[in-house]
């Protein structure tokens, strides 16, 4: 799949990105780079093969370092109010974000 340079700009403007042609023609050329290689790999046959859960667990013993899930009690409303005193937007509760998606 070949980025053109319609598909540039598009992805600029959704990452609002205002880019200068020759910034455009440089990021056409990254992406396009990008792609060939996800082509490459995507070429490979991986039949067989046990996905790994850590890249180094490969050659070495990985221990990863997940907590147990576990129920906690729900903090008391004084704790809530401190924690949301941070917040640069709230309501009822809760923080509040910009939308991102049109």
């Amino acid at each position: 799949m070949a980025i053109n340079a319609s598909n540039t700009a598009r992805i600029a403007k959704l990452a609002r990105l205002h880019l200068s042609p020759e910034a455009q023609q440089l990021a056409q050329a990254e992406l396009n780079q990008i792609f060939d290689l996800i082509a490459e790999l995507q070429a490979v046959d991986t039949t067989g093969i046990v996905p790994l859960a850590h890249p180094l667990s490969m050659v070495e013993e990985v221990a990863l370092r997940l907590r147990d899930d576990a129920v906690t009690a729900p903090g008391s409303a004084a704790e809530r109010k401190r924690l949301m005193q941070n917040a640069p937007g709230q309501h009822e509760g809760l923080f509040l974000v910009p939308k991102v998606l049109e």
